[in-house]
Parts: structure tokens; sequence; C-alpha cells
């Protein structure tokens, strides 16, 4: 899809910014920047959608997004009356020198930055040093933020239980002339997928006919639009299965799917596991 780019403001006192955030609005929508984004949920649950991928977040992730790679962050309704609590770091690759990367001894740090392009999400919920240091990066003041930064990415490096959010083949493509056409698409989507979209509908968000539509979707994301909005479904099915307050059946009605039978086989070839077993590994 495409995402707004985010331009950054430069500020002569830091070379990089971390902060903590409590709303869940900030940067609300489908966007990309120059930066890599670091960032820790302590408290925020919800849909991420990072490049073609679609999965949920929650209390604990750490998610280590690359450079101009498109992202969003979709919470539960829950947090519309309460705050969130999640620290944020961004910094552009060569922020520390051109050459920093290049030497010897930081080789593994240079692997980690390029394997961010893809998206680095780190399932090790009990790695409480590495949530500790991102906070520290937020509080700590000079050199020693710095230092925060360059521990938290060697960490992330070590992770054994990590994994890559964007397929191998996934490109962006941000061609400013479909920038607001994909961005209609997208929000729509996003507001509606509970309801039944039908292509007339959405072909007529983007201001195209129906077979034009279809090409011109394709073409751009690699996948049909049912393909997506059924995507978007079975996200948000699976942050109500992980929340375990419905019954897998009210999660399929609740998540837009008009029989039990459509949403149990999409759910398993999406996700590669039945509802109920999904919903049973998280508890």
């Amino acid at each position: 899809m495409k995402p707004y780019y985010i331009a950054k403001s430069t500020d002569s006192t830091r070379s990089f910014f971390a902060k903590r955030e409590i709303k869940p609005d900030v940067n609300n929508w489908w966007h990309y920047h120059d930066e890599l984004e670091l960032i820790y949920f302590k408290k925020g649950s919800g849909t991420q959608f990072v490049g073609d991928n679609i999965s949920s977040f929650k209390d604990g992730d750490i998610v280590l997004i690359g450079s101009n790679l498109p992202h969003y962050w979709q919470y539960s309704e829950e947090f519309k009356d309460s705050p969130i609590e999640v620290y944020v770091v961004h910094f552009n690759k060569d922020f520390w020198g051109k050459d920093f990367l290049n030497i010897p001894e930081n080789a593994e740090l240079a692997r980690v930055i390029e394997e961010s392009k893809r998206g680095i999400q780190i399932e090790e919920s009990t790695n409480t040093y590495l949530k500790e240091t991102i906070i520290k990066i937020i509080e700590s003041q000079g050199t020693r933020k710095l230092l925060g930064l360059i521990e938290v990415l060697v960490e992330i490096g070590k992770c054994l239980h990590s994994r890559r959010l964007v397929s191998l083949g996934f490109k962006a493509n941000f061609q400013e002339s479909e920038r607001d056409r994909i961005q209609s698409i997208y929000n729509y989507t996003l507001k509606n997928y509970k309801e039944q979209i039908s292509l007339e509908t959405i072909a007529k968000i983007a201001k195209m006919s129906r077979t034009s539509f279809c090409k011109f979707f394709k073409l751009r994301t690699g996948k049909t639009y049912s393909v997506f909005l059924n995507e978007i479904r079975i996200g948000n099915a699976c942050k109500l299965l992980i929340e375990n307050r419905m019954s897998v059946k009210e999660v399929c009605f609740e998540s837009g799917f008009l029989n039990f039978s459509s949403f149990h086989k999409c759910f398993k070839d999406i996700t590669g596991q039945t509802p109920l077993k999904y919903q049973r590994s998280y508890t």
C-alpha cells in the first residue's frame, strides 16, 4: 500500500530522537520515514501493518522497523479512552558517521540494521534487559543515550526468538501520483472491514472502474483486494482471540465474516493454524 512520507525535523542538540508516548493517535496512519524506528509496547495492543505483513501486537512486544519501510499501528478500541505506554526511538543509520558500521567490531550491528529492512519483531517477552535498556535510552542523556541504543541493537541481534515481518519479495512503491488514491483505499478498508465491501464500492472510493481497480491494486500490492481485506479481518480476529473475551464464532462475525466455514478456512490459510488452536496457544 502507498504510505505517507514523514520528514523528521532536525535538532542540533541531539543526533536521534527518543520519546515516551501515551496517546494512541500519534502518526495514526500508514506512513514511512528515512529513520529506523525502534518501538517497545509496554502498554498497548492491536493490529500492526508493516510492509506486506498484517499481524497482532501486544503488551511487551518490541519491533525494529527499517528505513523507509511503511508501517502503521492500529490500537484496540479499549485504548480510545485509556492511555498507552510506548517507547519509541527514531534514528538514521548513519547518524554516528558514515564509516561507523564498516569497522570490523560493528559487523553484528551492521547486520541488524540491514535485516531491519524486513522489520524485526522480538518474541522474547521475558527479555527484561532489552525492555529496561530501551526505557533507559529515553531517560538517559549524552553518551549514555547513545550507548543504550547500541546495546539494544546488539541485544536484538542475539535474540533467538525473533521473526522477520516482511516477505523477501516486498518492495514499496512511492510514486507521488498514486499516494492519495492508495491512501483512500487503505483508510476506507480499515474503517469498514467489518462490513461487506464490494468491488464496486471500493473501486468507487478509488475513482476507478471495477476492472481498472483490480488491475491497479494487484499491480501495486502483489495481491487481490479480497486477499488484502481478509488479511485485515484475520489480523483483527487474531487480536480478539488473544484477548480471549469472545467465543471463536463471535470472533468470526465481529471480524466481518458471514459464515464460520469461510472464516475457519481463511484463518488457517493465513496463519497456518485453526482459530481454536491459535487461541489456545496464548492461554
